[in-house]
């Protein structure tokens, strides 16, 4: 009988066998007791910087990547600082990035799937970045700072000042428990399916998509540009403030003070409840839209054009243009702000009648908008 000997092949780095070629990598086997090591792999430190060394379980494209070139890393827990920093053509697959800030920070070309971010800065000046089935949890916040290119989906983030002046950011079915002052200064941005709870979300961006954002939080998109709001459901104090060209079609909006300051305004087959709400506005348009319980409404606009399917509680002082309404409760009309006769108001296809037009601001229901409230 002829007997065959196994032989194993060396890696040329240190010329030891693949157990020891794996224990160089992941010295802690307590903590990686399934380590295993693709024998000829090249020094890690040349694609994902000298933390690599960190990595347990590291696969060649050959084995399981779909994309050319691109590298696996599965099923570990990482520590330390930077512990991927770099990282170039990846794909990491169920990985937890525990204590240590910036595990990702100018990571290029990679895929993270199945996998929790434990801490602070994970993805720093990182480009072409997909995410998908991935949790952020409530200490990894401020994740996503200075980012381009960056695709998220079917994802649940806690951490709060999420994407800072960053550019080209696609959400689909991603949830945001807590998302406090997350998405400002940035450009170009797409929420398909978004859920977002938090004040001040979308301050100073510009180019929003958004289709089916459910939204609960004060001060939306406050000084945001280029926005298109499509099947959406917002309560937010002072949404939109601040803002230009803004367009929401087939939403609900609640909360006070809806759109003051902002210019060219529209709202398309909405349903919208707003205490003093569409009020020093520069080009406001209502298309099919019904306001629900909305008082004092368009006080300082100037070219109005309303569309309004339901009645009004009460209209203030608008500077000019057209509003129609199935019914008014009362018409501010003070000559001594603003000329009358530069706003046409109509009640049921007909000009308002004289007796529901109040010519002094002293003798309406007024009340004052103020933060207190």
């Amino acid at each position: 009988m002829t007997t065959q000997t196994a032989h194993t092949q060396n890696n040329p780095m240190d010329g030891t066998d693949e157990a020891d070629q794996a224990a160089a990598l992941c010295p802690n086997t307590a903590l990686c007791p399934n380590t295993t090591l693709n024998v000829g792999q090249p020094d890690l430190t040349r694609w994902a910087g000298t933390h690599a060394r960190r990595v347990g379980r590291i696969v060649t494209d050959a084995e399981t990547s779909p994309a050319p070139r691109k590298r696996l890393i599965k099923d570990v827990y990482l520590t330390g600082e930077r512990p991927l920093y770099g990282l170039r053509d990846a794909v990491i697959d169920g990985v937890t990035f525990g204590e240590g800030e910036s595990p990702l920070k100018e990571a290029r070309d990679i895929e993270v799937r199945n996998s929790v971010f434990k801490w602070k800065y994970p993805f720093w000046y990182a480009d072409n970045v997909k995410v998908s089935d991935t949790i952020v949890e409530t200490v990894a916040h401020a994740g996503m700072w200075y980012v381009t290119n960056f695709d998220m989906r079917d994802s649940s983030l806690q951490g709060t000042k999420l994407f800072r002046r960053s550019s080209h950011i696609r959400l689909t079915n991603v949830h945001f428990a807590n998302a406090v002052e997350t998405l400002w200064s940035c450009d170009d941005i797409t929420l398909d399916h978004v859920q977002t709870n938090g004040l001040y979300v979308g301050k100073d961006s510009r180019g929003i998509r958004a289709d089916h954002l459910d939204h609960v939080g004060d001060y939306l998109f406050d000084g945001a540009e280029d926005i298109v709001v499509d099947h959406s459901r917002i309560i937010a104090k002072d949404a939109f403030w601040n803002s230009r060209n803004v367009t929401v079609r087939n939403s609900f909006i609640n909360g006070q003070y809806l759109g003051w300051n902002s210019e060219n305004l529209t709202f398309e087959n909405c349903v919208i409840e707003s205490d003093q709400g569409l009020c020093y506005i520069k080009g406001l348009t209502l298309r099919n839209t019904r306001l629900l319980h909305s008082d004092l409404t368009f006080e300082l606009c100037s070219d109005v054009d309303a569309q309004i399917t339901s009645s009004v509680d009460s209209v203030k002082n608008p500077i000019s243009g057209r509003i129609e309404a199935a019914c008014f409760g009362q018409v501010i009309l003070d000559p001594t702000i603003i000329d009358p006769s530069a706003t046409t108001i109509f009640e049921g296809g007909k000009p308002v009648a004289k007796s529901k037009i109040i010519s002094s601001s002293d003798d309406s229901d007024e009340h004052v908008a103020g933060y207190g409230e």
